[in-house]
């Protein structure tokens, strides 16, 4: 969700050695993190962390009210008939082939990791960064957290011109140089003879990698789910306007990749209860679901929604990565607190960033909310799981000219 800072006006929007034999030095020095961090591409500020304070704890509310109905085949014999007739492309090979370059960079004393993107997408005013997963939201920590023989985070941005949403690649291994691509969300058309794809016109507030698919949320909708396994390969000829095919040929924006749309997932609400606004959403590995949360605030005169935030959790089918048909939510809360652009869950605790007042809450299950003195112009959340070392949370932030994506340790927040 895009928000301003405090002091900005608000726009609306559409709402040592490793146990698997890798020299966790070497990682760090491929992620560009030995030696001094600077700020490139814009100045950053590296405040040191401040005291923490007390919030009030998130009440229960009946989670039954809240269901999902998940639909994975809409799209399956175009999907199939676009790899087929337009060619198809593993992450490994996308990543053979990244194209950008990020630099280190320095957003919080205590971070542990931190880089930028390239100037293309750090100051381009017709983008957005939003949402953020990696592998390991994928696999887990085995191999080191890689997903096709790659350690890799995803960053989600919508696009204004042209309307549309894309994700950013990023290599995050020392066996590999530091650069990025961008893969162009698309929702297949046409028909299975002659399959085409169109743009796919949503805020992608948060995402979530599990297994092969990625989840996307969908602000008034629920979630768009696509397949990290069925990346298609297009023509980066044509014009930036041109989208779909023509002819024999698929254009993309000039993009070399696009993912297309594999399913949707319809929130649903039982009675009168409002709609659940999907601003954004992350991956809880522990309980195996999805948790999201709503962009909510306080006199903001119609431009974004108002009123009591939630935070609902979703599990996902025994032993798969999908959906069942209908999946009625196992955690429902009224969070005290708005303005929330990111959350996280792992082993009964959650974490929200609070942009506005920019704050990371973190609450344990029982008890007061912990809050902490966070970054301005927060997005989403990740929780990095290690067997080698701390836990992290991944975050970023989307102003213009100052994009940073970094990482700290859980166990700094909680």
């Amino acid at each position: 969700m895009s928000i301003r800072n405090p002091e900005s006006s608000m726009t609306p929007d559409e709402s040592g050695q490793g146990t698997h034999g890798i020299d966790r030095r070497a990682v760090l020095r491929g992620a560009g993190l030995l030696g001094a961090l600077t700020a490139s591409g814009g100045a950053l500020a590296a405040p040191a962390q401040a005291e923490s304070a007390q919030a009030a704890a998130p009440s229960a509310l009946d989670p039954t009210v809240f269901t999902l109905t998940a639909d994975y085949s809409e799209y399956t014999t175009r999907v199939e008939a676009l790899l087929e007739q337009a060619g198809s492309a593993s992450v490994s090979e996308v990543m053979d082939n990244a194209n950008h370059d990020r630099t280190e960079a320095r957003v919080l004393d205590n971070q542990v990791h931190g880089f930028r993107f390239a100037s293309s997408d750090e100051n381009d005013p017709d983008v957005a960064p939003q949402g953020i997963t990696t592998s390991r939201d994928s696999v887990g920590t085995a191999g080191n957290g890689r997903y096709d023989g790659r350690q890799v985070i995803a960053v989600s941005f919508y696009n204004t011109s042209p309307t549309g949403s894309h994700i950013n690649l990023i290599d995050w291994d020392a066996n590999h140089p530091n650069s990025y691509r961008r893969i162009l969300l698309v929702e297949p058309n046409g028909t299975a003879a002659e399959p085409s794809f169109e743009d796919v016109k949503i805020h992608v507030g948060g995402i979530a990698w599990y297994g092969d698919l990625l989840y996307v949320a969908d602000t008034g909708s629920g979630m768009r789910v696509f397949d990290m396994s069925r990346i298609v390969t297009t023509d980066t000829g044509g014009t930036k306007d041109q989208i779909g095919r023509e002819g024999d040929t698929f254009y993309a924006h000039n993009y070399a990749y696009v993912l297309p749309q594999v399913g949707t997932i319809s929130s649903e609400v039982a009675g009168d209860t409002e709609k659940l606004v999907w601003s954004t959403l992350s991956l809880d590995r522990v309980s195996r679901s999805i948790v999201m949360t709503e962009y909510r605030c306080v006199d903001c005169d119609g431009d974004y929604p108002e009123g009591p935030t939630r935070a609902v959790r979703f599990p996902f089918a025994e032993g798969k990565h999908t959906f069942a048909g209908t999946t009625t939510a196992t955690e429902a809360l009224d969070v005290p607190v708005h303005y929330l652009n990111g959350v996280a869950s792992h082993n009964g605790r959650w974490w929200f960033n609070d942009s506005h007042n920019k704050t990371l809450h973190h609450w344990s299950g029982s008890g007061a909310m912990i809050s902490n003195p966070w970054v301005s112009w927060g997005e989403s959340l990740s929780y990095w799981e290690d067997d080698d070392g701390p836990d992290l949370l991944w975050c970023l932030k989307e102003e213009k000219g100052d994009r940073p994506v970094f990482a700290v340790k859980q166990g700094d927040y909680s």
